[in-house]
C-alpha cells in the first residue's frame, strides 16, 4: 500500500472497474426492496457548477447508503435537452443549438463520471431526441381527445428579446427571467393544458406528501389556492351585457363603490372606441407585468371607462373602471371593488377621487379597530350600511347575500382556485413540435410520431426556422393538404414526465412498459431546487396523475420523499447593452475594491469594458456564474469535491465555497489513508475477541459503534450528512489517539471506511481492499450496532451539594442508588460543604447525578 493518498492514481482506475462490472446496473427483483433515488435533471448548455456537484453528490450518497441496506436501488440520469438555455447559448456561439447540445452533454457526462456517481447509465435520456420526445406528443394528443389539452386566443407575457411567451412564473420584477428584458402583454393563439380539472387532487393528495418539505407543501397549497366564494353579476347600464365576478366577501357587497375591469376586458375595448384617454391607458397596459407577485408592490394606475354598472341588490349605479391590478386570465377579468374593506381598492379610491363606504365594523368582543381615514378595514365583523342584513356577522352574512343573490338570479355560492391551466405554447425553435396539424384552418391530432424537429436549419436567432418553413409545415392528414402547427413545447414538458421513462427507456411499443414503470415508481427520494416548487413539481404531479388515468401508471404521485438542497453562491457581474442586462463570467473580471476591501466595481478582461457588481447569488448559467468544478477534481480529487460540498453546510441551507473549507476535507482523508496504512503495515492482526478486551479497547469499541448508530440515523433518518462526516471524523481521531496495537483498531477502521464510502467512495473502495477485502465495498453490508459494545462499565456522576457542583465519582454501572449517596456523602470534597449541616435530602439522577440538599 502506498503510503501517501493519490486520488489521480486511483479513481479513474476504480470508475473503470464499476464500469466493466456494469456495478450500478440496476433490474428489476421482485424479492428485494425497491429505493428509486433520482436528482433534477441538468440543462446541458454549458459545464457543470458546483450547484450541481452538490445536487448529485446528495444523490449519489443516499443512493448508495439505501443499497447497503440491501435495497435494490435505481440511480438515473439525463439531460433536459430542450429550451431557451441551449439556444440562446447556441446563439451567442454561433452553432446550431443541436450541435451545441449534444457536445455539451458529452462534455457534462464526463464530468459525471469523473466525480464517480453511481448513475445507471444505460438508462440516460436526452429529450431532445426523437425517440423520447414522440412518446410526449402522442400523450399530448390524448390529452387533446380528452379535452385536457386546447388551444385558445390568450394574454400572454412576451419576451421581446427571446421571442417567446413565459409563463407568469417566469417573470421577475416585470423582466424576464432568463434575460432581465422588460416583458410586454401580448393576445395569442395558445395551447393549454387543462391543470385545473385536477385541482382539488392536487390539492387534498397534499395532505399525503408527509415527506416533502412544509415549506413546499404550503407553496403548492397557496398556488392552487382554494376558496369558497360567490359569482354574482352586475348588469351594465343601458345594455344587455353584465359583469361577472368573483368574490370571497359577499359581506362586503354593498360596499362597493366601483368595478374594475382588465385593461383588456371586452367592455374596456367597446368604450375605448370613443375614449383616447382610455385607448391609450389600455395600450399602456400592454406592456405591464402579468405577475402577481409584482403587481401587489407596483403602483396601481386606471381610467374610467365611462360605463356604469347595477349593484346586483341595491340597483344603484357605480361606475366600471379599467384598473392595471386586474388581469383578464385569472377569473373572470373583472372585480368588485370595496375600498372601505381591501386596501388595494382603497389606495385606488383615494388616487382617483372614489368614494369609500364602510359596511363592516368590530364585533364588540374584539379589539381591532376600524379608522378608514388611515386605512381599509380589512377583518371580518359586523355588518353595517347593508340593509335588512345589518347586524349579521361573516359567517352568517355569507349565507343571507349569496341566497339573496341567488334568488334574484344574480349569483351563486362556488368554489374557485388560483391554479391556471397551463400555457405549453412557445414560439421558440428549439423545442418539441406541438403534434397538431391543420386542414382547412381546423386544428386536428397528428397521427404519426415523432414529428421531427430538423436539426439541420438556418437559424438567425430571432425567428424560428420552422415558422414560414415549407419543408416542416407542409404535410398532410389522412391523405388532405395539411400544415403543421409551429409552436413548440416548454421544455417543463419534458420533465414532467422524464422520472417515468427513466424506468423504461428503451420500451419503443409505448410510452412506458407498465410492468417495470410500475416496480420503480414512485420515486423515493427526489432531490432538487425549491424554486421548482409551483412549476416543475406542481406540473410532474399534474403528469403523473394524466398518466395514471391513460393506465400507465398506478400510483397517485411521483415523489414520495422531497428533499430541497441550499444554494451554491458566487459573486456575480453585469453590463448594460441597451435595457437588456448580459451577466459576465466572474473568472473574467478583474474587480475594484475600495480601502476596506469592498467591491465598488470591476472591469472585463477580455473586453476592457467596465462592469456592476451584481452581488452574491446562486450559481447558475443565466448569470454566468457557474463554477466549473473540473479545476478542484483535478487538484484535490473528486471525493474531496464531494467531502466538502457535504461537509460544509447542511443539505437545505446555502453553501458558500472556500478553498481552505476544500483542503480541510482533503486533509482528512489523507489522515484516514495514513491511519489505515498504518494499521496494514502492522500486520499481523488478531481476531477481535470481545470478551478480552482492556478498558481502553472497550472506549473505542464503543466510540466505534456509537459512531455507527449516529451515522445510519444522520443519513437515513435526519439526511445530516455533514454531522454523520464529523461523526466519522472523531473517530478517526480516536484511533489516532489509540496506544498500541488492537483488533478494535482494524474494526473501527473498517467502519469508518463503510460509513463513509457513500461520500467519498473512490478512496473507501481502496481502503477496503487494502484491509483485506476482495468485494467491491457498495456491496458489502451496511455496518450494524453492537448494543453489547455501547454498554459503559463505569458511569460518571456530578455531585451537587445545595446545587453547586462539589465532586465527580467514577463508579461501576451497576453501583445501587443506596451505596451511590454513601458514597457521594463519604467523599472528602463534599464532606467539606456538609460538616455541621443536616442532610436534609439526597436526590439521584440515573446515570447523570447525586444532589445534595444540606443546611
Amino acid at each position: 500500500m502506498e503510503a501517501s493518498y493519490s486520488p489521480a492514481s486511483i479513481e479513474r482506475k476504480i470508475q473503470k472497474v464499476w464500469d466493466e462490472k456494469q456495478v450500478f446496473k440496476a433490474v428489476v427483483d421482485s424479492n428485494k426492496e425497491k429505493f428509486y433515488c433520482l436528482s433534477m435533471l441538468p440543462y446541458p448548455s454549458g459545464a457543470l457548477h458546483m450547484g450541481h456537484v452538490r445536487n448529485y453528490t446528495i444523490g449519489d450518497v443516499i443512493s448508495r447508503f439505501q443499497r447497503m441496506q440491501g435495497k435494490n436501488v435505481i440511480q438515473p440520469i439525463g439531460w433536459d435537452a430542450f429550451g431557451m438555455p441551449a439556444e440562446n447559448a447556441a446563439i451567442q456561439n454561433n452553432v446550431a443549438p443541436a450541435k451545441w447540445t449534444f457536445e455539451n452533454i458529452d462534455y457534462m457526462r464526463d464530468q459525471l463520471k469523473t466525480l464517480g456517481f453511481a448513475y445507471d447509465w444505460s438508462r440516460e435520456v436526452t429529450t431532445c431526441k426523437p425517440e423520447y420526445y414522440k412518446w410526449e406528443q402522442w400523450f399530448f394528443t390524448r390529452l387533446i381527445e380528452k379535452d385536457l389539452a386546447y388551444k385558445k386566443s390568450s394574454f400572454v407575457n412576451w419576451c421581446p428579446h427571446d421571442q417567446t411567451v413565459l409563463a407568469n412564473e417566469q417573470v421577475h420584477d416585470g423582466c424576464c427571467w432568463r434575460c432581465d428584458t422588460p416583458v410586454e402583454r401580448k393576445e395569442m393563439d395558445q395551447w393549454f393544458v387543462r391543470t385545473t380539472a385536477y385541482a382539488e387532487e392536487l390539492l387534498s393528495e397534499l395532505d399525503n406528501l408527509t415527506g416533502w418539505p412544509e415549506e413546499v407543501v404550503a407553496m403548492q397549497r397557496n398556488w392552487i389556492g382554494k376558496s369558497k366564494g360567490v359569482n354574482l353579476s352586475f348588469t351594465i347600464k343601458d345594455s344587455d351585457e353584465s359583469l361577472e365576478v368573483y368574490t370571497t366577501r359577499p359581506d362586503t357587497l354593498y360596499g362597493v363603490t366601483y368595478v374594475a375591469v382588465a385593461a383588456g376586458h371586452p367592455i374596456a375595448a367597446k368604450a375605448a372606441e370613443q375614449n383616447p384617454e382610455l385607448a391609450a391607458f389600455i395600450e399602456e397596459c400592454k406592456t405591464s407585468t402579468t405577475s402577481e407577485a409584482d403587481m401587489a408592490t407596483m403602483e396601481k394606475k386606471g381610467c374610467a371607462t365611462g360605463v356604469m354598472a347595477i349593484h346586483p341588490l341595491t340597483g344603484e349605479e357605480v361606475p366600471v373602471w379599467a384598473a392595471n391590478f386586474v388581469l383578464m386570465d385569472y377569473g373572470t377579468g373583472a372585480v368588485m371593488s370595496v375600498p372601505g374593506h381591501d386596501q388595494r381598492d382603497y389606495e385606488f379610491a383615494n388616487k382617483y377621487g372614489l368614494s369609500i363606504k364602510q359596511v363592516v365594523e368590530p364585533a364588540q368582543s374584539s379589539e381591532v379597530t376600524c379608522d378608514l381615514s388611515e386605512a381599509a378595514f380589512t377583518e371580518k365583523g359586523v355588518l353595517i350600511n347593508s340593509g335588512e342584513f345589518n347586524g349579521l356577522e361573516f359567517d352568517a352574512a355569507f349565507e343571507a347575500i349569496s341566497s339573496a343573490l341567488a334568488n334574484a338570479g344574480k349569483g351563486s355560492v362556488t368554489t374557485n382556485y388560483r391554479l391556471r391551466d397551463w400555457g405549453v405554447s412557445r414560439q421558440r425553435y428549439w423545442g418539441t413540435p406541438v403534434p397538431v396539424v391543420y386542414v382547412d384552418g381546423e386544428a386536428k391530432p397528428a397521427e404519426d410520431f415523432p414529428i421531427e424537429l430538423p436539426y439541420d436549419v438556418v437559424f438567425d436567432g430571432s425567428n424560428s426556422p420552422i415558422k414560414n418553413n415549407p419543408e416542416f409545415e407542409q404535410t398532410t392528414w389522412r391523405g388532405q393538404p395539411a400544415i403543421r402547427e409551429t409552436d413548440t413545447f416548454d421544455t417543463f414538458m419534458e420533465s414532467s414526465w422524464y422520472f417515468a421513462r427513466y424506468c423504461t427507456p428503451h420500451y419503443d411499443e409505448g410510452m412506458l412498459e407498465p410492468k417495470e414503470a410500475n416496480y420503480w415508481l414512485p420515486v423515493d427520494q427526489y432531490i432538487g431546487g425549491i424554486e421548482h416548487a409551483t412549476m416543475h413539481l406542481m406540473y410532474a404531479r399534474f403528469f403523473h396523475k394524466a398518466l395514471r388515468d391513460e393506465g400507465l401508471v398506478e400510483s397517485n404521485e411521483p415523489f414520495t420523499n422531497l428533499l430541497c438542497q441550499g444554494m451554491v453562491l458566487a459573486e456575480t457581474w453585469y453590463k448594460m447593452e441597451g435595457s437588456t442586462r448580459v451577466w459576465v463570467s466572474p473568472d473574467d473580471v478583474e474587480p475594484t475594491k475600495d480601502d476596506q476591501g469592498k467591491v465598488i466595481g470591476g472591469v472585463q478582461k477580455s473586453t476592457g469594458e467596465a462592469v456592476t457588481f451584481g452581488g452574491i447569488a446562486k450559481m447558475s448559467k443565466s448569470k454566468m456564474n457557474g463554477k466549473d468544478p473540473q479545476a478542484a477534481i483535478d487538484e484535490y480529487g473528486a471525493d474531496t469535491v464531494r467531502l466538502f460540498s457535504m461537509f460544509a453546510a447542511p443539505p437545505e441551507q446555502t453553501l458558500e465555497w472556500t478553498e481552505s473549507g476544500v483542503q480541510g476535507s482533503k486533509k482528512f482523508l489523507e489522515r484516514l489513508w495514513r491511519a489505515v496504512h498504518q494499521f496494514v503495515e502492522q500486520g499481523d492482526h488478531a481476531e477481535l475477541n470481545v470478551a478480552t478486551l482492556n478498558e481502553a479497547e472497550k472506549t473505542l469499541r464503543r466510540k466505534t459503534h456509537e459512531t455507527i448508530e449516529g451515522v445510519t440515523a444522520d443519513f437515513g433518518e435526519r439526511k445530516t450528512f455533514n454531522t454523520a462526516i464529523a461523526k466519522v471524523m472523531e473517530l478517526i481521531n480516536a484511533v489516532n489517539r489509540f496506544d498500541g496495537q488492537s483488533p478494535v483498531i482494524g474494526e473501527a477502521l473498517e467502519t469508518a471506511v463503510l460509513v463513509l464510502s457513500p461520500i467519498a467512495p473512490h478512496i473507501c473502495q481502496e481502503l477496503w481492499q487494502q484491509l483485506g477485502h476482495d468485494d467491491l465495498v457498495i456491496d458489502a453490508q451496511w455496518p450494524v450496532v453492537d448494543s453489547s459494545a455501547l454498554v459503559k462499565d463505569t458511569l460518571l456522576y456530578v455531585v451537587q451539594v445545595n446545587g453547586k457542583v462539589r465532586a465527580k465519582l467514577e463508579v461501576s454501572a451497576s453501583t445501587g442508588k443506596d451505596e451511590l449517596e454513601a458514597m457521594a456523602l463519604a467523599d472528602e470534597r463534599v464532606q467539606s460543604f456538609t460538616d455541621g449541616k443536616t442532610i436534609r435530602k439526597v436526590i439521584v439522577v440515573p446515570k447523570k447525578l447525586v444532589s445534595i440538599v444540606a443546611n
